[in-house]
């Protein structure tokens, strides 16, 4: 399946630059501008649109990716320079053993148990090294076999309802156990808040 990945450096003297960035709602109605309008019930999986905001050593990027080529029109005259590129290439590319390096902002989260009291049922954020085993079991079950991991705590997002949602950076190698279930997680996010800059999974395979 076709995939698109766009990289957006917004002008942060921009005074809607500056309102997308400080509210994660309107940043997911920024994203989703990229993409046809009337999708359905949950337009966001239809267009398979994933996103990410980085802190890198040129300025703030926004990742975004989607399985409908996007209208980098639709984007406000002057947002940003934006660029466009298809990853068939690299999602062709994936076999089994294949060493890639990856990066992916996670919500780490579990569901409480029974023995939580009357906290059971609600979700927890996972930190340090709980949210490290998090990450190396969602890997796991997505068809990657984590080498290394490196954590970082993001900023927090909060959501409509004011759901709150604990952003960790994931970052490392892993070696490509079952290149379907990889490709899928590529195409569709891992972990909760996926509206929200959430599950987005970059790779890329590792040289020499």
């Amino acid at each position: 399946m076709t995939a698109w990945l766009i990289r957006i450096l917004p002008d942060l003297r921009r005074r809607d630059v500056t309102k997308d960035m400080a509210d994660p709602n309107q940043l997911h109605k920024r994203v989703m501008s990229l993409v046809p309008d009337d999708l359905g019930a949950d337009p966001r999986a239809q267009a398979g649109v994933l996103f990410r905001v980085e802190d890198t050593r040129t300025g703030v990027q926004i990742l975004v990716q989607t399985q409908m080529e996007p209208h980098l029109s639709r984007l406000p005259d002057g947002y940003g320079e934006a660029a466009t590129r298809q990853l068939d290439g690299l999602l062709d590319r994936l076999q089994k053993g294949s060493v890639v390096h990856y990066r992916i902002a996670a919500n780490p989260s579990k569901r409480l148990g029974k023995s939580a009291g009357p906290k059971a049922g609600k979700i927890e954020a996972l930190r340090g090294a709980a949210a490290e085993q998090w990450w190396a079991e969602r890997a796991a079950g997505n068809g990657l076999s984590v080498v290394t991991i490196s954590s970082q705590s993001q900023r927090d997002v909060r959501a409509k309802g004011g759901i709150r949602h604990a952003v960790v950076r994931f970052d490392g190698s892993a070696v490509v156990t079952d290149p379907e279930l990889v490709r899928t997680a590529v195409l569709t996010g891992i972990g909760r808040g996926k509206s929200y800059g959430c599950g987005l999974l970059s790779l890329a395979l590792a040289t020499g």
